[in-house]
């Protein structure tokens, strides 16, 4: 007999209690929890409904970026098109399609999966879905939102990841994207 394992190796965290600190965009909140030795701690984090973003990828190999302001870092980064699902129930998929059409002015033939993964879970639960758009169509009118500047910038891929090794490109999904796609097109070697 096969002894079954525990995928968090004992160390799970129950929950007890939730406050929230902060509703909002996103909610902030300290929750109460039991830990694997039965004592009470307090996990601060972000709550949140998850994100998309998207790679687009001409037919050419170049690629679609937007560049804008973030405040938090007060630097106009180089991302790819991204934004937060409106829910927990928002669909990912409708939402990158949105997003892409809103950021870039294009609409894609093709919007398949890259990667996905948690950005940080030290300190929320977000997850963030990247797809990869193809067969793209458009890119003239940006449908953006009303506190949105956002410049889009095409270049090929390599630049890109250029970039990436140089630091100027220092967005994590972004970066994340970039790598994922370059494993991809080595696989297709």
């Amino acid at each position: 007999m096969a002894l079954k394992k525990d995928k968090h190796a004992g160390l799970t965290e129950n929950f007890h209690k939730k406050r929230v600190v902060y509703s909002g965009v996103v909610d902030f909140r300290a929750d109460t929890v039991t830990l694997p030795n039965g004592k009470k701690a307090t996990r601060a984090f972000m709550a949140h409904p998850g994100a998309v973003a998207v790679l687009p990828v001409l037919d050419d190999g170049r690629i679609v970026l937007v560049r804008q302001y973030r405040y938090p870092v007060a630097e106009a980064t180089l991302e790819i098109p991204a934004g937060k699902l409106n829910s927990a129930s928002d669909k990912p998929l409708g939402r990158v399609k949105a997003e892409l059409k809103e950021e870039t002015g294009y609409t894609a033939a093709s919007i398949k999966p890259l990667i996905s993964f948690w950005p940080t879970t030290a300190f929320s639960n977000e997850i963030l879905h990247i797809y990869t758009a193809s067969g793209l169509r458009g890119g003239a009118q940006q449908n953006l939102d009303e506190d949105e500047f956002v410049n889009v910038e095409i270049m090929p891929f390599e630049k890109a990841l250029g970039m990436v090794k140089k630091g100027v490109i220092k967005d994590a999904k972004t970066i994340i994207a970039l790598q994922a796609w370059k494993i991809k097109l080595l696989e297709k070697k």
